[in-house]
């Protein structure tokens, strides 16, 4: 998966860097997996109910170096990237990305670009 010095969820204006202040053990901290190449990746089902198979995931991978970075929000299964923006519907769900992304920030792993 490409990485970008700054990206944004598919629909959103807000766009999201990777924190100068990051460091492994802070990606490590806040629930990014370290994969077989050396990056990051964090995953998480968009919706209050761990179980359910329905629901979008946020998905997050910053590269090895710790300063490039990929936002994505995708179906249950991973394939497809959706727009949480496009739709009502899924109106939870990008409240939730964006809790999510906001927790990230305050945790000084992700920082907002103008």
């Amino acid at each position: 998966m490409a990485t970008f010095k700054t990206d944004s969820l598919l629909g959103s204006e807000t766009r999201y860097a990777v924190s100068d202040e990051a460091k492994r053990y802070t990606l490590r901290d806040n629930g990014f997996l370290e994969t077989k190449n050396g990056a990051f990746q964090y995953e998480r089902t968009l919706s209050i109910h761990a179980v359910d198979k329905k629901a979008p995931k946020l998905k997050i991978v910053i590269s090895k170096e710790i300063d490039e970075l990929k936002v994505s929000a995708v179906t249950s299964n991973g394939l497809k990237k959706i727009d949480l923006y496009k739709s009502d519907q899924l109106e939870k769900e990008r409240a939730f990305a964006e809790n999510v992304l906001l927790t990230l920030v305050e945790g000084h792993v992700l920082k907002i670009v103008k």
